[in-house]
């Protein structure tokens, strides 16, 4: 029998009612359908401050930046719901990045990213639906030797395509965003069978 894959799902936005946030928990959903596990990952519960290397040097990895490397290490996909700042990445999303990328003591470069498969989506007030911002994230992702598959979703005037309960009002949209977490986790399994 092999093993259940292991999602971690991420949203780059911080925003307590969040479009992001309600997208991801809709391609998690679709996830856990396809038989995976899922983790939902909050970075507000984590000890983030901005990326500093003379910081690093000086006081190593902080606690939370080890605790996200550790769920990272432990799950083989990325689901990720990223907002559009400004046309590109959030700085949440860029600066978790950023410290799960750094290697510990002899840690092999890249070890808690590299290799892992991920899905990218967005949703915001905008025309473009956070399209410009998908751009960067896959670039930054790519280079750090993360598996991003081609498939993605944006979702346009975000602010008018969610019902209360979080999930899309237009249900083509709906099935797309769970389709693009089954499409990960049936991908993850057959690369954990290779």
């Amino acid at each position: 029998m092999s093993e259940v894959p292991r999602i971690l799902a991420l949203a780059g936005s911080a925003r307590g009612d969040s479009f992001n946030r309600r997208l991801m928990h809709i391609g998690a959903a679709g996830a856990r359908a396809a038989g995976a596990e899922v983790t939902i990952v909050n970075f507000q519960e984590f000890d983030l401050p901005i990326y500093d290397q003379d910081g690093e040097a000086r006081d190593g990895l902080p606690a939370g930046a080890k605790q996200l490397k550790h769920l990272f290490n432990s799950h083989q996909g990325l689901l990720i719901a990223s907002p559009e700042y400004n046309s590109s990445i959030s700085p949440l999303l860029k600066n978790a990045i950023d410290w799960v990328s750094r290697r510990e003591g002899e840690e092999a470069p890249l070890v808690s990213i590299a290799g892992k498969t991920a899905v990218i989506m967005s949703a915001s007030p905008g025309a473009l639906g956070g399209l410009r911002g998908l751009r960067h994230v896959r670039e930054i992702l790519s280079n750090i030797q993360v598996l991003v598959l081609p498939d993605q979703i944006a979702i346009v005037k975000a602010h008018e395509a969610f019902q209360p309960d979080g999930s899309l009002k237009d249900p083509q949209q709906q099935a797309a965003v769970e389709g693009l977490g089954r499409k990960l986790v049936e991908i993850v399994k057959k690369l954990t069978a290779a």
